[in-house]
């Protein structure tokens, strides 16, 4: 009995870490969107791609980071509420019930951190789309990975068409002969405005607190918008999570040669599809059109095959250093992940919005770096501390409050 015990901290320690990878990775894209208005994170052309230095810094992240973090966050949630789901089940509780909770109340977080904090929240997403994962929890996991990827596929073919349709009428624009050139002018103005809208971005985040709010609330539709946009990769990534931690792959339950297999298979074709979509950017100057259907679309293979490879890679590595003190760390951090995602909000937008100290659009893209390497120290300095003294993080301790309809116990 002790050591199935001791097999399931194991197991959990796993999870927690890649958590904590994941939350920290998440950083490491979502920085230049806190520091920067907000297509400054599709194309460098919208701000902050200046230099030679500024495109290279945009191109670390977009082939190390853009939507591979977030990939492995929606994986591990997938596992989490199946996690959560077998522990409501196996003491006596209506599983349906203690979920429904857990994701209205994590939807109310979502809609105050979109309005109060930052435009690009991922609660609201991940409690809409939770809602209909749990629909998939009872599935053996091969067939939620068919099922996922089959979703997936059908999520890159749809936004190609779609995007990959205004490209098509934007390149007219330039061809008079063509019947669609006035179409093409059109779509072509439409994505033209991006320029007046980064202007506007700079003038409104540099500025006080109520003009900000007022222009989350004129655009509180966004989150819900948000949701249809990009459900056909939300989902599938969450029932990737629940498969992978049945099947023990998110647990470290398979064996080292299998894990290092699956990295191999996938990370080299993953690294090069990124490669690919980053170089037709560059090649096409970073045109607006072009990043768009890049970030929504053709990076989409490269991201999925990449976050496995990752989560394979960080298991390894974990299963490596499990004892050591900065696993430790790294694992604290994933379990007070839900504070540390909204804390790093608070901690950017006061650095860089005008009603703190006020850099927005002021620090390069390489300095931003640094900013975040600061906020990973503090997440592994007071994560720890905390969770040896107290059983949850702070906001952890708040919605399972809010979820259960009475105060937890906190201390340890």
């Amino acid at each position: 009995m002790r050591e199935d015990r001791q097999v399931a901290s194991e197991r959990l320690v796993t999870l927690d870490a890649l958590r904590g990878f994941a939350v920290m990775g998440i950083l490491a894209m979502n920085i230049a969107a806190f520091a920067m208005p907000e297509m400054a994170y599709v194309s460098p052309k919208a701000y902050g791609g200046d230099t030679g230095s500024d495109i290279a810094a945009w191109a670390l992240g977009f082939l190390l980071f853009d939507g591979k973090m977030r990939g492995l966050f929606s994986i591990l949630f997938g596992a989490s509420m199946v996690l959560i789901v077998d522990r409501a089940e196996a003491s006596g509780q209506d599983p349906g019930s203690v979920h429904y909770r857990r994701m209205a109340w994590l939807a109310v977080f979502g809609l105050c951190h979109y309005v109060f904090l930052w435009w690009g929240d991922i609660l609201f997403l991940y409690a809409a789309v939770g809602c209909v994962a749990f629909r998939f929890r009872a599935w053996e996991p091969r067939r939620l990975i068919k099922w996922a990827l089959g979703i997936f596929t059908l999520g890159v073919v749809l936004t190609s068409l779609f995007f990959g349709a205004q490209l098509a009428i934007g390149s007219a624009a330039d061809n008079p002969a063509s019947p669609m050139a006035e179409a093409g002018r059109e779509v072509r103005a439409e994505y033209a405005k991006i320029d007046g809208e980064v202007t506007e971005e700079l003038a409104l985040y540099r500025g006080p607190y109520l003009p900000i709010l007022n222009s989350r609330l004129d655009t509180a539709i966004n989150p819900f918008v948000g949701v249809l946009m990009t459900i056909w990769e939300t989902l599938p990534l969450m029932m990737l999570g629940m498969a992978l931690f049945r099947n023990g792959f998110l647990t470290g339950a398979w064996a080292a040669a299998d894990y290092r297999r699956i990295a191999l298979r996938w990370l080299p074709p993953g690294v090069l599809l990124t490669l690919l979509v980053g170089w037709l950017q560059w090649r096409a100057g970073f045109d607006y059109l072009v990043a768009v259907n890049a970030f929504m679309a053709w990076a989409g293979p490269g991201r999925l095959m990449m976050t496995i490879a990752y989560a394979a890679l960080l298991v390894l590595l974990i299963r490596r250093a499990a004892a050591s003190a900065w696993i430790t760390r790294v694992a604290a951090t994933g379990r007070a992940a839900f504070s540390n995602y909204l804390g790093t909000s608070i901690v950017m937008t006061t650095i860089f919005y005008g009603y703190g100290i006020g850099l927005f659009g002021d620090v390069g893209r390489w300095t931003l770096y640094l900013f975040c390497i600061a906020m990973w120290a503090v997440m592994l300095l007071w994560s720890k501390p905390w969770l040896d003294r107290y059983r949850y993080g702070p906001l952890e301790w708040l919605w399972r409050s809010l979820a259960r309809g009475s105060l937890q116990p906190m201390r340890q």
